[in-house]
């Protein structure tokens, strides 16, 4: 009996010691087959595009397909919450933003924490947030929809992409922030608002550069402040409200990568490194720029801190907007 134990016993080590080496080799081996890019947005949004721009240049890189899968839903929560549940061993990515910090207080029950669930590997890109009117708008200029609106006897209509987006909260920082007020008409998304504009239904909307821009050059739309800290490369001739008067504002969104809480830092360190790699390459900086965006390089502590800050702020604007979570 006691070498049949023991037998058994040898059997169970030997069977242990050959998983172990068998998971230290799929770490350090890693990639070793496809990698899925959960993208919690509709095909064709601008993280979308810019994900399949990263994916293509960083799949070099690893050396494995990169597959980008679309789980739109919940302003994103669906497929943030998908990833918080996949194994933590590198082989799911999540598209993350700090549309996800807003989401920790726009929602009572997000379905993940945004610093709890998820190691945060670091940025990539990162859009301006525009203020537009239409081109035979009566206000030429920032300063000129600001005196409409304080003596306006009836509020101006502002479109946003929805209760509680970024949009929404931006906006209503300037209006804060100017003392003024406006009426917000909430849409489906920030393309939903430009075309709001363009069809005459709303006043002015605040939308994402990356989505304003391709209109602006078409002369469909007119420009009248960025809300961040530096003008945008790509709109030059737009102020920013910091330069008309409106210190404290900056709307930016960024987007960036992260993985399940618990994955190996060594595969962090490997995903890192490719996305630096993707980042250097003057091809795909120049690609992700066409879209509007800016590239973004925080680290995965800038990052994670950046989505420590952002959630902070849409506490603080849900309380100055008196929003309550969904």
């Amino acid at each position: 009996m006691n070498k049949k134990i023991r037998k058994i016993a040898s059997v169970v080590c030997c069977a242990a010691a050959v998983t172990m080496t068998a998971g230290h080799a799929k770490e350090s081996d890693y990639p070793s087959s496809a990698i899925t890019w959960v993208v919690p947005y509709l095909p064709g949004t601008g993280p979308d595009s810019n994900a399949r721009i990263i994916a293509n240049a960083m799949s070099g890189v690893l050396g494995q397909t990169i597959v980008v899968e679309n789980r739109g839903g919940a302003a994103g929560n669906i497929g943030a919450a998908a990833v918080k549940r996949a194994r933590p061993d590198g082989y799911t990515w999540l598209y993350s933003s700090t549309a996800m910090a807003d989401n920790m207080r726009i929602y009572a029950r997000p379905g993940f924490d945004v610093m709890k669930d998820f190691t945060h590997v670091g940025s990539m890109s990162q859009s301006d947030s525009v203020i537009i009117v239409r081109p035979d708008s009566p206000y030429d200029r920032f300063q000129t929809l600001i005196d409409k609106l304080k003596e306006a006897n009836e509020p101006l209509t502002y479109a946003s992409g929805g209760v509680g987006t970024p949009s929404h909260l931006g906006a209503e920082l300037v209006l804060a922030k100017t003392h003024t007020k406006a009426l917000q008409i909430p849409y489906k998304g920030a393309s939903e608002s430009l075309n709001a504009v363009i069809g005459k239904q709303v006043d002015f909307a605040l939308v994402l550069a990356s989505v304003a821009i391709p209109q602006i050059k078409a002369g469909k739309i007119r420009p009248l402040a960025i809300l961040t800290k530096a003008r945008n490369p790509q709109l030059p001739q737009v102020p920013t409200v910091a330069e008309l008067g409106i210190p404290d504002v900056d709307n930016t969104s960024i987007g960036g990568i992260s993985v399940p809480e618990g994955t190996p830092d060594s595969v962090v360190s490997a995903i890192k490194h490719a996305l630096d790699v993707a980042l250097d390459n003057a091809e795909v900086r120049k690609q992700l720029e066409t879209t509007g965006v800016s590239i973004s390089r925080l680290s995965g502590q800038e990052y994670s801190q950046r989505l420590k800050d952002q959630t902070a702020w849409t506490e603080k604007m849900m309380k100055i907007t008196g929003l309550e979570p969904q």
